[in-house]
Protein backbone atom coordinates (compact mmCIF):
# COMPACT_ATOMS: atom_id res chain seq x y z
CA UNK A 1 0.00 0.00 0.00
CA UNK A 2 1.26 3.60 -0.92
CA UNK A 3 1.84 5.68 2.19
CA UNK A 4 -0.09 8.52 1.40
CA UNK A 5 -3.33 9.54 3.08
CA UNK A 6 -5.52 7.45 0.36
CA UNK A 7 -7.89 5.07 2.31
CA UNK A 8 -7.17 2.01 -0.05
CA UNK A 9 -9.99 -1.05 0.92
CA UNK A 10 -7.59 -2.79 3.02
CA UNK A 11 -7.03 0.06 4.89
CA UNK A 12 -11.23 0.63 5.47
CA UNK A 13 -11.61 -3.12 6.00
CA UNK A 14 -9.00 -3.66 8.70
CA UNK A 15 -10.85 0.02 10.15
CA UNK A 16 -14.53 -1.15 10.31
CA UNK A 17 -13.49 -4.98 12.08
CA UNK A 18 -11.41 -3.10 15.08
CA UNK A 19 -13.58 0.11 15.46
CA UNK A 20 -17.16 -1.12 13.91
CA UNK A 21 -20.03 -2.53 16.13
CA UNK A 22 -22.86 -1.39 15.20
CA UNK A 23 -24.36 1.01 11.80
CA UNK A 24 -25.74 3.86 14.24
CA UNK A 25 -23.18 6.53 14.28
CA UNK A 26 -22.27 10.51 14.24
CA UNK A 27 -20.79 12.94 12.17
CA UNK A 28 -18.73 16.14 13.36
CA UNK A 29 -20.33 19.58 12.10
CA UNK A 30 -17.33 21.23 9.28
CA UNK A 31 -18.33 24.63 10.42
CA UNK A 32 -18.46 25.94 14.29
CA UNK A 33 -21.64 27.09 15.61
CA UNK A 34 -22.63 30.91 14.87
CA UNK A 35 -22.95 31.19 18.86
CA UNK A 36 -20.52 28.78 20.62
CA UNK A 37 -18.07 28.01 18.28
CA UNK A 38 -18.33 24.39 18.89
CA UNK A 39 -18.46 21.47 16.55
CA UNK A 40 -21.20 19.18 17.09
CA UNK A 41 -22.13 15.69 16.23
CA UNK A 42 -25.01 14.78 14.52
CA UNK A 43 -26.56 11.32 13.24
CA UNK A 44 -26.91 12.03 9.71
CA UNK A 45 -30.67 10.94 8.57
CA UNK A 46 -32.26 10.80 5.14
CA UNK A 47 -35.71 11.70 5.13
CA UNK A 48 -36.29 11.69 8.76
CA UNK A 49 -34.89 8.13 8.26
CA UNK A 50 -31.31 6.72 9.87
CA UNK A 51 -28.18 6.80 7.65
CA UNK A 52 -25.80 3.30 8.34
CA UNK A 53 -22.64 3.24 8.40
CA UNK A 54 -20.89 2.06 5.14
CA UNK A 55 -17.37 1.34 4.30
CA UNK A 56 -17.88 4.67 1.94
CA UNK A 57 -18.25 7.07 5.01
CA UNK A 58 -15.15 5.28 6.70
CA UNK A 59 -13.16 5.89 3.74
CA UNK A 60 -14.19 9.93 4.04
CA UNK A 61 -13.29 9.80 7.21
CA UNK A 62 -9.89 8.37 6.92
CA UNK A 63 -9.43 10.87 3.77
CA UNK A 64 -10.79 13.67 5.64
CA UNK A 65 -13.97 14.28 4.21
CA UNK A 66 -15.90 14.17 7.03
CA UNK A 67 -15.49 13.15 10.93
CA UNK A 68 -16.99 10.25 12.45
CA UNK A 69 -18.43 9.68 16.12
CA UNK A 70 -18.79 5.71 16.87
CA UNK A 71 -20.74 4.46 19.55
CA UNK A 72 -19.27 1.50 21.78
CA UNK A 73 -22.48 -0.56 22.68
CA UNK A 74 -24.59 -2.68 20.33
CA UNK A 75 -27.94 -2.85 22.23
CA UNK A 76 -28.91 -6.22 20.08
CA UNK A 77 -26.04 -7.89 22.33
CA UNK A 78 -25.09 -5.38 24.86
CA UNK A 79 -21.52 -6.03 23.61
CA UNK A 80 -18.61 -3.78 22.62
CA UNK A 81 -15.60 -4.32 20.20
CA UNK A 82 -13.51 -1.55 21.80
CA UNK A 83 -13.04 0.35 25.63
CA UNK A 84 -11.72 3.30 25.27
CA UNK A 85 -10.41 5.83 27.77
CA UNK A 86 -10.54 9.51 27.00
CA UNK A 87 -9.10 12.16 29.33
CA UNK A 88 -8.40 15.55 29.04
CA UNK A 89 -7.53 17.36 31.92
CA UNK A 90 -3.97 18.41 33.43
CA UNK A 91 -1.42 15.72 34.22
CA UNK A 92 -3.54 13.12 32.14
CA UNK A 93 -1.52 11.97 29.29
CA UNK A 94 0.62 10.78 33.19
CA UNK A 95 -2.84 8.72 33.97
CA UNK A 96 -2.91 7.34 30.37
CA UNK A 97 0.71 5.87 30.90
CA UNK A 98 0.12 4.55 34.03
CA UNK A 99 -3.27 2.87 32.66
CA UNK A 100 -1.43 1.73 29.46
CA UNK A 101 1.62 0.02 31.87
CA UNK A 102 -0.73 -2.07 34.46
CA UNK A 103 -3.00 -3.48 31.69
CA UNK A 104 0.35 -4.35 30.04
CA UNK A 105 0.56 -6.63 33.36
CA UNK A 106 -2.43 -8.12 32.68
CA UNK A 107 -0.98 -9.08 29.30
CA UNK A 108 -3.42 -6.35 27.31
CA UNK A 109 -2.37 -4.41 24.70
CA UNK A 110 -3.75 -0.48 24.73
CA UNK A 111 -3.03 1.99 21.93
CA UNK A 112 -2.22 5.70 23.18
CA UNK A 113 -3.83 8.29 20.71
CA UNK A 114 -3.43 12.15 20.61
CA UNK A 115 -6.12 14.49 21.20
CA UNK A 116 -6.63 18.05 21.57
CA UNK A 117 -6.19 18.47 25.31
CA UNK A 118 -4.84 15.25 26.65
CA UNK A 119 -5.57 11.44 25.03
CA UNK A 120 -7.62 8.41 24.36
CA UNK A 121 -6.42 4.87 25.40
CA UNK A 122 -8.08 2.33 23.15
CA UNK A 123 -8.91 -1.48 23.81
CA UNK A 124 -9.71 -3.84 21.45
CA UNK A 125 -11.55 -7.36 21.78
CA UNK A 126 -10.92 -10.78 19.94
CA UNK A 127 -14.82 -10.98 19.87
CA UNK A 128 -17.02 -8.33 21.36
CA UNK A 129 -16.95 -8.75 24.95
CA UNK A 130 -20.37 -7.45 27.41
CA UNK A 131 -19.93 -3.55 28.14
CA UNK A 132 -20.65 -4.72 32.40
CA UNK A 133 -17.54 -6.35 32.31
CA UNK A 134 -15.43 -3.84 30.12
CA UNK A 135 -16.69 -0.82 32.53
CA UNK A 136 -16.00 -3.32 35.90
CA UNK A 137 -12.13 -3.97 35.04
CA UNK A 138 -11.23 -0.74 33.79
CA UNK A 139 -13.00 1.56 36.86
CA UNK A 140 -11.53 -1.29 39.62
CA UNK A 141 -7.99 -0.86 37.68
CA UNK A 142 -8.45 3.32 37.73
CA UNK A 143 -9.48 2.72 41.61
CA UNK A 144 -6.42 0.47 42.72
CA UNK A 145 -3.94 2.86 40.61
CA UNK A 146 -5.91 5.77 41.97
CA UNK A 147 -6.45 7.59 38.45
CA UNK A 148 -9.31 9.94 38.81
CA UNK A 149 -12.59 9.03 37.27
CA UNK A 150 -15.18 11.88 36.70
CA UNK A 151 -18.27 11.81 38.11
CA UNK A 152 -18.76 10.91 41.62
CA UNK A 153 -18.43 14.08 42.59
CA UNK A 154 -14.93 14.75 40.46
CA UNK A 155 -15.59 17.03 37.78
CA UNK A 156 -12.49 16.32 36.18
CA UNK A 157 -10.63 12.39 35.50
CA UNK A 158 -10.92 9.62 33.07
CA UNK A 159 -14.01 8.91 31.10
CA UNK A 160 -14.79 5.30 29.91
CA UNK A 161 -16.35 4.62 26.48
CA UNK A 162 -18.82 2.52 26.92
CA UNK A 163 -20.22 4.85 29.86
CA UNK A 164 -23.24 2.54 29.70
CA UNK A 165 -23.26 -1.03 30.93
CA UNK A 166 -26.78 -1.75 28.90
CA UNK A 167 -28.81 -0.24 26.25
CA UNK A 168 -31.94 -1.17 25.64
CA UNK A 169 -33.10 -1.24 21.73
CA UNK A 170 -33.40 2.45 20.06
CA UNK A 171 -30.91 3.77 22.47
CA UNK A 172 -27.66 5.15 21.80
CA UNK A 173 -25.35 5.45 24.47
CA UNK A 174 -22.16 8.24 23.84
CA UNK A 175 -19.89 8.25 20.74
CA UNK A 176 -16.74 8.88 21.00
CA UNK A 177 -14.65 10.25 18.00
CA UNK A 178 -13.54 8.00 15.49
CA UNK A 179 -9.61 7.89 15.37
CA UNK A 180 -7.27 8.83 12.25
CA UNK A 181 -10.07 11.39 11.16
CA UNK A 182 -9.69 15.02 11.24
CA UNK A 183 -10.70 16.69 14.27
CA UNK A 184 -12.80 19.85 12.77
CA UNK A 185 -12.11 22.32 15.78
CA UNK A 186 -8.76 21.34 15.51
CA UNK A 187 -7.95 21.24 11.62
CA UNK A 188 -5.77 18.46 13.08
CA UNK A 189 -5.44 14.52 12.58
CA UNK A 190 -4.56 12.85 16.01
CA UNK A 191 -2.32 10.45 16.00
CA UNK A 192 -1.44 6.98 17.94
CA UNK A 193 2.06 7.32 19.44
CA UNK A 194 3.51 4.23 18.66
CA UNK A 195 3.93 4.42 14.65
CA UNK A 196 4.74 6.57 11.90
CA UNK A 197 2.11 8.96 11.00
CA UNK A 198 0.72 7.49 7.81
CA UNK A 199 -2.44 5.56 7.75
CA UNK A 200 -0.79 2.71 6.80
CA UNK A 201 1.58 2.53 9.46
CA UNK A 202 -0.99 3.46 12.05
CA UNK A 203 -3.28 0.49 10.95
CA UNK A 204 -0.89 -2.31 11.08
CA UNK A 205 0.39 -1.51 14.67
CA UNK A 206 -3.49 -1.67 15.79
CA UNK A 207 -3.83 -4.44 14.18
CA UNK A 208 -0.69 -5.74 15.53
CA UNK A 209 -2.01 -5.27 19.54
CA UNK A 210 -3.01 -8.41 20.93
CA UNK A 211 -6.50 -8.66 21.35
CA UNK A 212 -8.84 -9.31 24.78
CA UNK A 213 -10.50 -12.46 24.51
CA UNK A 214 -13.73 -13.43 26.03
CA UNK A 215 -11.64 -15.87 28.53
CA UNK A 216 -9.23 -13.01 29.23
CA UNK A 217 -12.03 -10.80 30.62
CA UNK A 218 -13.59 -13.64 32.61
CA UNK A 219 -10.30 -13.66 34.37
CA UNK A 220 -9.85 -10.15 35.15
CA UNK A 221 -13.48 -9.30 36.61
CA UNK A 222 -13.74 -12.41 38.55
CA UNK A 223 -14.73 -11.74 42.00
CA UNK A 224 -15.19 -8.29 41.07
CA UNK A 225 -17.94 -5.32 40.92
CA UNK A 226 -18.35 -1.98 39.77
CA UNK A 227 -16.74 0.05 42.60
CA UNK A 228 -19.55 1.32 44.75
CA UNK A 229 -19.17 5.17 43.95
CA UNK A 230 -19.62 4.44 40.34
CA UNK A 231 -22.32 1.56 40.41
CA UNK A 232 -25.48 2.27 38.32
CA UNK A 233 -28.51 3.24 40.55
CA UNK A 234 -31.17 0.99 39.30
CA UNK A 235 -34.06 -1.69 41.18
CA UNK A 236 -33.00 -4.67 41.70
CA UNK A 237 -34.20 -6.93 39.18
CA UNK A 238 -30.96 -4.56 37.24
CA UNK A 239 -33.34 -3.25 34.05
CA UNK A 240 -31.49 0.27 34.35
CA UNK A 241 -32.93 1.94 31.47
CA UNK A 242 -36.62 2.46 31.90
CA UNK A 243 -39.05 4.87 32.55
CA UNK A 244 -38.50 4.95 36.09
CA UNK A 245 -34.98 6.25 35.06
CA UNK A 246 -34.24 10.12 36.12
CA UNK A 247 -36.27 12.53 34.10
CA UNK A 248 -34.98 13.70 30.61
CA UNK A 249 -33.82 17.34 30.64
CA UNK A 250 -33.51 18.87 27.99
CA UNK A 251 -31.39 21.47 29.30
CA UNK A 252 -28.85 19.19 29.56
CA UNK A 253 -28.48 18.75 26.53
CA UNK A 254 -28.60 21.93 24.75
CA UNK A 255 -26.00 24.42 24.06
CA UNK A 256 -25.50 28.36 24.35
CA UNK A 257 -29.54 29.70 25.17
CA UNK A 258 -30.79 33.16 25.13
CA UNK A 259 -33.18 34.06 27.49
CA UNK A 260 -36.34 36.67 26.03
CA UNK A 261 -39.05 37.13 28.24
CA UNK A 262 -40.24 33.62 29.90
CA UNK A 263 -38.18 31.24 27.79
CA UNK A 264 -34.62 29.95 26.43
CA UNK A 265 -33.97 29.91 23.04
CA UNK A 266 -31.32 27.90 21.52
CA UNK A 267 -30.25 25.91 18.26
CA UNK A 268 -33.44 22.85 17.97
CA UNK A 269 -31.32 19.81 18.14
CA UNK A 270 -33.50 18.28 14.83
CA UNK A 271 -32.79 21.11 13.12
CA UNK A 272 -29.53 21.13 13.40
CA UNK A 273 -28.94 17.27 12.46
CA UNK A 274 -30.78 18.58 8.95
CA UNK A 275 -28.67 21.35 9.10
CA UNK A 276 -31.11 24.16 9.65
CA UNK A 277 -31.69 26.62 12.74
CA UNK A 278 -28.13 28.05 11.70
CA UNK A 279 -29.51 31.34 13.87
CA UNK A 280 -29.63 28.94 16.57
CA UNK A 281 -32.95 29.94 18.09
CA UNK A 282 -35.94 27.71 16.84
CA UNK A 283 -36.42 25.99 20.16
CA UNK A 284 -38.04 27.31 22.90
CA UNK A 285 -37.43 26.08 26.23
CA UNK A 286 -39.39 27.36 28.99
CA UNK A 287 -37.65 28.84 32.21
CA UNK A 288 -40.00 28.23 34.56
CA UNK A 289 -40.88 24.48 33.44
CA UNK A 290 -38.29 22.89 31.23
CA UNK A 291 -40.12 20.06 30.54
CA UNK A 292 -42.09 22.17 28.01
CA UNK A 293 -39.96 22.99 24.59
CA UNK A 294 -41.00 23.99 21.08
CA UNK A 295 -39.94 23.54 17.83
CA UNK A 296 -41.24 26.94 15.74
CA UNK A 297 -40.20 25.30 12.42
CA UNK A 298 -42.24 22.26 13.25
CA UNK A 299 -39.94 19.59 14.66
CA UNK A 300 -41.63 17.00 16.91
CA UNK A 301 -40.72 16.58 20.32
CA UNK A 302 -39.90 12.78 19.12
CA UNK A 303 -37.38 13.81 16.28
CA UNK A 304 -35.91 16.37 19.09
CA UNK A 305 -35.22 13.53 21.55
CA UNK A 306 -34.20 11.17 18.67
CA UNK A 307 -32.01 13.92 17.28
CA UNK A 308 -30.09 13.66 21.24
CA UNK A 309 -30.11 10.05 21.69
CA UNK A 310 -33.48 9.78 23.84
CA UNK A 311 -36.13 8.32 21.97
CA UNK A 312 -39.57 8.23 23.25
CA UNK A 313 -40.15 4.73 23.32
CA UNK A 314 -44.19 4.59 23.68
CA UNK A 315 -45.54 2.29 26.22
CA UNK A 316 -45.98 -0.99 23.06
CA UNK A 317 -42.47 -0.81 22.34
CA UNK A 318 -40.93 -1.47 25.69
Amino acid sequence: MKSSLTATDDLVRAYWNLFVNRLAYTVQSPAPHAETGKHYYYRPNRKGHSVPLSHATIRRHLEGELTMGLYAINPSTQRCRWVAIDADYEASLEDLLKLQWELRQDGVDAALEKSRRGGHLWIFAEEPLLARDCRVYIYNLACRLKVPVKGAGLAEGIEVFPKQEKLQPGEFGNALRGPLGIHRAANERFWFYSANYTLEAQMAYLLRLKKITESDMTRFVQGLEMPPEFAPKHDADARIFQHSSPEFRILDYVGRKRRIGRDYYTRCPSCAQQGRDRSGDNLAISIGDPRKYRCWAGCTRQMIRAALGRPIRSAAAR
